[in-house]
Protein backbone atom coordinates (compact mmCIF):
# COMPACT_ATOMS: atom_id res chain seq x y z
CA UNK A 1 0.00 0.00 0.00
CA UNK A 2 1.19 3.48 -0.94
CA UNK A 3 1.10 6.63 1.53
CA UNK A 4 0.15 8.67 -1.30
CA UNK A 5 -3.71 9.51 -0.19
CA UNK A 6 -5.09 9.77 -3.41
CA UNK A 7 -3.78 6.47 -4.15
CA UNK A 8 -4.85 5.07 -0.82
CA UNK A 9 -7.85 2.19 -1.47
CA UNK A 10 -11.11 2.83 0.19
CA UNK A 11 -13.15 -0.24 -0.72
CA UNK A 12 -12.91 -3.04 -2.99
CA UNK A 13 -15.56 -3.74 -6.02
CA UNK A 14 -16.14 -7.04 -7.65
CA UNK A 15 -17.84 -7.07 -10.94
CA UNK A 16 -18.83 -9.68 -13.10
CA UNK A 17 -15.63 -11.34 -11.55
CA UNK A 18 -13.38 -8.83 -11.92
CA UNK A 19 -12.08 -6.91 -8.85
CA UNK A 20 -11.51 -2.84 -8.53
CA UNK A 21 -9.79 -0.83 -6.60
CA UNK A 22 -11.66 2.07 -5.27
CA UNK A 23 -9.46 4.87 -4.01
CA UNK A 24 -10.54 8.02 -1.52
CA UNK A 25 -10.53 10.02 -4.03
CA UNK A 26 -12.68 8.33 -6.44
CA UNK A 27 -15.15 7.71 -3.63
CA UNK A 28 -14.89 11.57 -2.62
CA UNK A 29 -15.29 12.44 -6.22
CA UNK A 30 -18.21 9.64 -6.25
CA UNK A 31 -19.97 11.40 -3.56
CA UNK A 32 -19.80 14.89 -4.68
CA UNK A 33 -21.47 13.82 -8.32
CA UNK A 34 -24.06 12.19 -6.54
CA UNK A 35 -24.87 14.71 -4.14
CA UNK A 36 -24.84 17.32 -6.59
CA UNK A 37 -26.94 15.45 -8.78
CA UNK A 38 -29.15 15.28 -5.96
CA UNK A 39 -29.53 18.63 -4.94
CA UNK A 40 -29.62 19.81 -8.78
CA UNK A 41 -32.55 17.47 -9.38
CA UNK A 42 -34.81 18.88 -6.48
CA UNK A 43 -34.18 22.04 -6.66
CA UNK A 44 -35.08 21.99 -10.11
CA UNK A 45 -38.19 20.18 -8.98
CA UNK A 46 -39.13 22.90 -7.15
CA UNK A 47 -38.95 20.65 -3.32
CA UNK A 48 -36.58 23.66 -2.22
CA UNK A 49 -34.76 26.51 -2.81
CA UNK A 50 -30.95 26.86 -2.69
CA UNK A 51 -31.55 29.47 -0.26
CA UNK A 52 -33.45 26.77 2.28
CA UNK A 53 -30.51 24.48 1.64
CA UNK A 54 -27.96 27.05 2.56
CA UNK A 55 -30.05 28.06 5.68
CA UNK A 56 -30.53 24.02 6.49
CA UNK A 57 -26.61 23.48 6.20
CA UNK A 58 -26.08 26.59 8.56
CA UNK A 59 -28.60 24.87 11.34
CA UNK A 60 -27.29 21.30 10.97
CA UNK A 61 -23.42 23.20 11.19
CA UNK A 62 -24.53 25.36 14.02
CA UNK A 63 -26.28 22.35 15.69
CA UNK A 64 -23.59 19.32 15.08
CA UNK A 65 -20.34 21.15 14.75
CA UNK A 66 -18.61 23.20 17.51
CA UNK A 67 -15.35 25.73 17.19
CA UNK A 68 -12.76 23.80 18.70
CA UNK A 69 -12.02 27.14 20.85
CA UNK A 70 -15.35 26.82 22.39
CA UNK A 71 -15.33 25.40 25.65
Amino acid sequence: MTDDPAKRVALKVSVGGATHDVTFDELTLSNNLALEALVSTLVEKKVFTPEELQSMMEKIRRERYRDPSDK
